[in-house]
């Protein structure tokens, strides 16, 4: 059995540590300056797809594609160039994945569709090799209120006119809405 002196000591040492917890919590939070406000003229706002209407686009393409017996990726990529969600059909292959997502990155880049830009590379070469991009037909731009907010990129077909059309198969279904 512990004596009691050993219990005193114990319950002693816990109390101590458990008020330098407390005490050093307190004392952070209490130093922490408020955070300054932001004037209204400084912020800006902007337009992003949600979660659902990006899966809603891929389905669109993946269903086109498949009418056409096209085994496709698709991405979605917001005006950031970052990957909303990208998906591979059924029966893909592994080469498609990360052309989709540089199809759509690029398009968004760029607000205009990878088979127009395709053509800009004859008066600038040097656009190629832009990371990221892919200037191969088979991305589209997404835009609301005349700003590009997302891309849709397809890869897996055999042309490039057969991403785009695909591709634009998933605008339109964003264009129709929930």
């Amino acid at each position: 059995m512990r004596s009691t002196r050993v219990k005193i000591v114990t319950a002693a040492a816990t109390l101590a540590i458990a008020g330098v917890g407390t005490m050093g919590v307190v004392s952070a939070s209490a130093q922490a300056p408020a955070p300054a406000p932001v004037p209204g003229n400084a912020l800006t706002t902007s337009t992003h797809l949600t979660i659902d209407a990006a899966a809603d686009a891929v389905q669109a393409v993946l269903d086109a594609a498949e009418k056409e017996g096209q085994r496709v990726t698709v991405a979605v990529v917001d005006r950031n160039g970052n990957t909303i969600v990208t998906l591979r059909g059924d029966g893909a292959g592994p080469q498609p994945y990360d052309s989709a997502i540089a199809k759509a990155y690029t398009a968004v880049s760029w607000n205009a569709p990878t088979s127009e830009l395709v053509t800009r590379l004859e008066s600038a070469p040097n656009l190629k090799d832009i990371p990221n991009t892919l200037f191969l037909g088979g991305g589209v731009p997404v835009a609301a209120k005349n700003a590009p907010i997302a891309g849709i990129g397809v890869a897996g077909a055999p042309s490039g006119e057969l991403d785009e059309k695909f591709a634009r198969a998933g605008v339109d279904e964003l264009t129709r809405g929930r």
